[in-house]
């Protein structure tokens, strides 16, 4: 790829990831919210971006990494993603926990709840199961891992588009529509190479 390309992927992508965080940070519904409830809330927009990240690095669309590279940072981002998303739960569970505790029971009333929840256990599950990646074999762990993959982005999706908060609409439907795009990019690739005669 050639070098002004490249810079216009990366510069792509980190506005995509930067600029609804920037919004964000300015939104009016901060001003009286405690900073850990800030924190954990962050902690999800940044959740969030990293769903981006995750097919574009396993597809090889990012400029400059080898596979190697790619699929290093993708399994070292898959843990980053785990801890956002401890630090999101935590930071909400601190500022009120009867309300985090009928989400995950599934009994709060907003709707946006249980995808959230739902979305949380799938990623809990991916970071579980590749621990025995090896023994699932690589066939049966890219259709779990996939099968996962969907649930998690539509899930997440979902939970952020529901959600009046402080990300600012168009660009977290942005950003939303992103992730969708790349991950039934890479899908749809797996599903083609699958199909593809053996010769």
């Amino acid at each position: 790829m050639r070098p002004a390309r490249a810079s216009l992927v990366w510069a792509a992508l980190i506005a995509a990831l930067g600029i609804p965080i920037v919004l964000a940070a300015a939104s009016p519904f901060l001003e009286w919210r405690d900073w850990i409830y800030i924190a954990g809330g962050f902690a999800g927009i940044a959740a969030l971006g990293l769903l981006l990240i995750q097919p574009l690095l396993i597809a090889g669309f990012l400029p400059g990494l080898s596979p190697y590279r790619s699929r290093l940072l993708h399994r070292w981002i898959g843990g980053v993603l785990v801890a956002a998303l401890i630090a999101h739960v935590a930071g909400l569970w601190i500022t009120s926990p009867p309300d985090m505790a009928d989400a995950l029971l599934f009994r709060s009333p907003t709707p946006f709840s249980p995808f959230g929840v739902v979305a949380m256990w799938a990623v809990f599950a991916v970071a579980a199961l590749a621990f025995f990646r090896r023994r699932l074999g690589l066939r049966k762990w890219r259709v779990v891992h996939l099968s996962l993959a969907v649930v998690i982005v539509v899930c997440t999706v979902v939970h952020a588009v529901l959600i009046e908060g402080a990300m600012e609409t168009i660009s977290k439907a942005a950003l939303c529509a992103l992730v969708v795009i790349a991950t039934g990019k890479v899908i749809l690739d797996v599903w083609a190479r699958n199909k593809k005669p053996a010769r």
